[in-house]
């Protein structure tokens, strides 16, 4: 009896809403009008009915829209994939056009050289402010030496300095320790290459007299036997001639960006005692 009390409610309505349902099953069948049985329920229920076809519409609509933003989601994941993949073929090919570009200006030096050359790529550097070298993937066992000439497709590099059998240290052109014969190209006015700070060169043992101006193209002499006759070098960007001494002081910008270098040529050729 207590239970009957306590939910008798919830059990007369849930019995209500179950004939109805019942009525309804029976009539949809049959094209007439409701019976008077039938338009009590609706006038009973249709209170409740109303909201819950709103709400069970509601929850529809929420549904549809969970199911849309999680196919917008996934097309939206789909689409980063693949702006992501097509941003890796711009770059590789990019990459691949300057290379090309690179190798192309290469191959040009390497026809101009009538000896045989080797070409290696740049895997390390020492660009401290007492030394300055590099550090390429060829060695003895590829035929390198020390002494040998390193050339990149703009002009000199430097010169092999230590090789064992798979790496070979290159002495750059603007080290403190470098020196290279060499000629003032429109004038012929020779002197060394020397390397000096900030990545420059200077050109020493030039008279006072020696015809050198700003803007004038520094190329190798040849002589000593290590560098080939007439590799650019650098190009003029001071000369001061003082009051006092025999030689002027004329400053060189490298040709070659060492920075910037990756592939360089070694001219297999001993160089001359």
């Amino acid at each position: 009896m207590d239970f009957f009390k306590k939910f008798g409610l919830v059990i007369l309505a849930g019995s209500g809403i179950l004939a109805a349902l019942i009525f309804y099953s029976l009539n949809i069948p049959h094209k007439r009008s409701a019976n008077f049985v039938e338009r009590g329920v609706m006038m009973v229920f249709s209170p409740v009915m109303k909201p819950a076809a709103r709400m069970s519409g509601s929850i529809e609509d929420v549904w549809d829209n969970y199911v849309n933003l999680v196919g917008v989601r996934q097309e939206n994941l789909r689409l980063r994939n693949e702006v992501k993949e097509l941003n890796e073929r711009v770059v590789a090919a990019a990459e691949a056009t300057f290379a090309n570009q690179r190798l192309e200006k290469l191959l040009g030096m390497k026809n101009s050289i009538k000896i045989p050359v080797l070409s290696a790529m740049v895997v390390g550097e020492d660009l401290s402010s007492w030394f300055r070298t590099l550090v390429i993937d060829r060695g003895s066992s590829s035929g390198i030496a020390e002494g040998m000439a390193v050339v990149a497709a703009d002009g000199v590099v430097g010169q092999i300095v230590k090789v064992s059998p798979t790496t070979s240290r290159v002495l750059l052109l603007t080290d403190h320790a470098s020196g290279i014969a060499a000629t003032i190209q429109r004038s012929r006015a020779r002197g060394v290459v020397k390397g000096k700070s900030e990545g420059l060169c200077s050109l020493e043992f030039t008279t006072r007299e020696e015809d050198v101006k700003v803007g004038d193209m520094v190329i190798t002499s040849g002589i000593g036997g290590v560098f080939l006759k007439g590799v650019p070098i650098g190009e003029v960007t001071m000369v001061k001639r003082g009051e006092y001494g025999i030689f002027q002081t004329v400053t060189i910008r490298p040709l070659v960006n060492i920075s910037h270098l990756e592939e360089v040529l070694v001219v297999q050729r001993e160089p001359h005692d």
